[in-house]
């Protein structure tokens, strides 16, 4: 039977590698943007894991911090919470100055017809980030959608592979790695950029809203006919873990699981378990947005959580009435409109 807390502690229960590497790491960690989809859990899992390895450093979690359930999780596991606006004047002066940050802040839904918030959120804040903590390491969360849409049968973008963002959206993630490109070429900051195709949190996610289609008996476009995802635990530790390679040269790295995905295997298999019949609509294009994450894989290991094991998770969180964050992915997207 899941529960939130079964589900909370399985995503921030960190490896002995982790523990190991975040000790070994100066300072403190702050993470900006913190209140989103993923970074609630991340900051657990820092926390979880300087305590595990003895240490008293410091985790502190920045964001607006709207939601109850965001504070509730993070107060009851002491992450330090600092509320701010960041686009606000003069909110990253008033900051603590930290040797590690996450940045984790972003804008992707409602852009259309709001493109310019987008920008100042996706490049304009980066850019002040940038500066403010030019002489930290910084880890920057980005997007696998900046390649351009590679062959199902390709494995998907390498990170050597040239951008080729289609949308106002990917056009302003591409400006916030410019942005600490620029800081990491003008005064050595450390960066490390974190290119995410789909975690998978059960509360929401790409197997999340196939299933939530399924049930409701809504169509399930196949005109991306196939995906990347990886457990949400797994891309937060590749995360923190990432602070140690962070360089004045910016180290970029693809973050997601091994798997090339089927959109509609993976339909069927969500609605045997869920005791409902798919229904698809469109053509299978011979592309989709495709991150091929070996790089990730020699560094870290592979993901501890494999594709036909969320799948099975998603159903059953679901059959037991589990919490929906309601945030859609939208992965089925080609055209950049968000």
């Amino acid at each position: 039977m899941w529960t939130e807390e079964k589900l909370d502690k399985m995503l921030t229960t960190p490896s002995e590698a982790l523990s190991k590497e975040l000790a070994a790491l100066d300072g403190d960690i702050l993470v900006l943007g913190a209140g989103g989809k993923m970074g609630p859990t991340l900051c657990v899992l820092a926390k979880n894991a300087l305590r595990a390895a003895g240490s008293d450093k410091r985790v502190i979690a920045v964001s607006r911090f709207s939601d109850p359930f965001v504070v509730e999780l993070l107060t009851k596991n002491e992450v330090e919470m600092i509320s701010a606006d960041l686009l606000q004047p003069g909110a990253l002066d008033k900051l603590p100055d930290a040797e590690n940050v996450v940045f984790m802040a972003g804008k992707k839904f409602g852009t259309d017809g709001n493109e310019y918030a987008t920008w100042a959120m996706n490049t304009w804040l980066p850019s002040r980030v940038a500066e403010r903590y030019q002489h930290s390491r910084i880890v920057v969360f980005s997007s696998g959608n900046l390649y351009p849409k590679a062959p199902v049968s390709s494995g998907g973008a390498t990170e050597e592979t040239r951008t080729e963002p289609v949308g106002e959206y990917c056009m302003s993630c591409q400006g916030r790695e410019r942005m600490f490109e620029y800081a990491a070429k003008t005064f050595g900051t450390r960066v490390a950029v974190f290119r995410l195709n789909y975690a998978v949190d059960l509360r929401y996610g790409v197997l999340y809203d196939m299933a939530h289609s399924i049930l409701e008996g809504k169509p399930i476009s196949v005109e991306t006919p196939s995906f990347n995802c990886i457990w949400q635990g797994d891309a937060n530790e590749a995360a923190l873990r990432l602070l140690a390679h962070a360089s004045s040269d910016v180290f970029t790295l693809n973050v997601t699981g091994p798997e090339t995905a089927s959109v509609i295997g993976t339909a069927k298999k969500l609605g045997a378990l869920l005791g409902r019949e798919p229904v698809f609509s469109g053509e299978p294009a011979d592309t989709a947005y495709l991150s091929n994450a070996g790089r990730m894989f020699r560094l870290f290991g592979y993901p501890r959580v494999p594709l036909e094991t969320l799948i099975e998770w998603q159903a059953q969180w679901i059959l037991d009435g589990g919490r929906a964050l309601g945030k859609p992915t939208h992965f089925e997207e080609r055209k950049g409109s968000y």
